[in-house]
C-alpha cells in the first residue's frame, strides 16, 4: 500500500516552480531553443475567438447563401449556433415556411458543413438588412496612344477586348 507523503509509483515527483517564474508570459525568442514554433503561439491567439464562436459557426455564417440558396438566403439572416441550435432572423410570413422546411434544412446545412452540427432551429422574426447596392462600373479611362497602336494591331476581337479590359483596369489604378 502507498503512504500518502510517497510519491505516486510509476512517475517521478514533479519539480514545484516559483510563483514568480509561472506567471511570466513567454517570450517570442528563447534563448534555448531560438524563435519559438508559429504552431505553439496559435492557440494562445485563437483561444478567445474560438470561446466567442466556433469556426464551424463562422462558416457556417459566411456562407449561408451557398448552403440553403440564394432565395431562402436573402429571407434568413443565421444569427448564432449554440449547443446544436441555430437561430436564424427571418421575415413573419417566412417563420413559418421555415419551421415546415426545418428537417430538410437542417440536413442541408449539416451535409454542407460534414458533420452533424445542427440538431434544432430556432427562428426570430425581425426585418431583413436591406440589400447591398451592387458596385457601380467605373467610367472608361482613356489609354495612352501606345496601348492603342498595339490594340490595333491585334486581329482576334476577343483578345483585342480582354487585352482593352486589362488594360482600363490597369490604367484606372495609376499604372
Amino acid at each position: 500500500m502507498q503512504e500518502e507523503d510517497e510519491p505516486p509509483r510509476g512517475s517521478t515527483p514533479r519539480a514545484e516552480k516559483p510563483e514568480k517564474e509561472a506567471a511570466r508570459p513567454a517570450p517570442a525568442w528563447r534563448a534555448d531553443f531560438g524563435p519559438r514554433p508559429l504552431a505553439a503561439l496559435l492557440p494562445r491567439l485563437t483561444r478567445p475567438v474560438f470561446k466567442r464562436r466556433s469556426p464551424a459557426a463562422a462558416h457556417l455564417m459566411t456562407d449561408w447563401p451557398e448552403i440553403v440558396g440564394p432565395a431562402l438566403a436573402a429571407q434568413s439572416v443565421p444569427l448564432r449556433l449554440t449547443g446544436g441550435t441555430l437561430t436564424l432572423r427571418c421575415t413573419g410570413p417566412m417563420a413559418m415556411e421555415l419551421q415546415h422546411m426545418a428537417p430538410q434544412l437542417a440536413a442541408r446545412i449539416n451535409t454542407a458543413m460534414g458533420q452533424r452540427l445542427v440538431e434544432r432551429l430556432r427562428f426570430v422574426q425581425g426585418s431583413m438588412p436591406a440589400p447591398a447596392p451592387k458596385a457601380r462600373r467605373p467610367a472608361p479611362v482613356k489609354l495612352p496612344a501606345s496601348v492603342d497602336r498595339a490594340l490595333e494591331e491585334i486581329e482576334d476581337p476577343e483578345l483585342r477586348a480582354a487585352l482593352a479590359r486589362l488594360g482600363q483596369g490597369v490604367y484606372r489604378r495609376g499604372g
